[in-house]
């Protein structure tokens, strides 16, 4: 199936550019839920993870405390470079196993694979076309922090750690331009949904 690959920074609007494809009707894969069903209690990982780095990271009930364990790893680079050695290939196991099964429970002309780390991973290699969802850094800061129970300063270190806007947008087929409007991002998608029927069935 014809994929395309929806990604931006923290903040970028992702998730309200794909709920506006998902109402045309298209199926979206949201590398974020792949992320979370890896480390569901039972699952490897998550024992991997505490065996690493203790209890700390674990909540009463028994799963991952995922706030208590991005500020470990974005305050240690080398905890964080662990963990996505581990985690990556996983994530990406459980994306191809729901593309797959989109392509066949959900006929559709395309699929989007929603990924806030599509091109810092391989993930980009499972995608035909790579859309962009772009904002002024000041402005992704300022939704981030109002959005997130996070600080300035964490949101600071999670947008250091992922692609920087310039090469983001330098490796984009598409770029959905965020700054304005709820209403501009929606006629923005609604003009690529019509593009990319044409592509899945006309592949350049």
């Amino acid at each position: 199936m014809f994929t395309v690959g929806l990604t931006g920074g923290i903040g970028s609007g992702k998730s309200a550019a794909a709920a506006r494809f998902r109402h045309h009707g298209v199926k979206v894969v949201d590398a974020d839920q792949a992320a979370r069903i890896v480390v569901e209690p039972g699952q490897p990982a998550l024992a991997a993870i505490t065996e690493h780095f203790g209890k700390s990271v674990i909540l009463p009930q028994g799963g991952l405390d995922r706030a208590a364990l991005r500020k470990l790893v974005f305050d240690n680079p080398a905890e964080r470079r662990w963990l996505e050695q581990l985690t990556h290939p996983l994530i990406r196991e459980e994306i191809i196993a729901s593309l797959t099964a989109s392509a066949e429970t959900h006929p559709a002309p395309y699929a989007i694979l929603e990924s806030p780390l599509l091109l810092e991973t391989s993930q980009s290699e499972l995608v035909q076309r790579i859309c962009v969802v772009d904002i002024p850094e000041d402005v992704q800061l300022t939704r981030a922090s109002a959005r997130d129970a996070n600080s300035v300063d964490q949101i600071r270190k999670i947008m250091a750690a992922q692609m920087p806007r310039a090469e983001r947008c330098a490796r984009a087929d598409d770029i959905l331009d965020n700054s304005g409007l709820l209403e501009s991002l929606y006629a923005q998608v609604d003009a690529l949904h019509q593009q990319y029927l044409q592509l899945a069935v006309h592949p350049q």
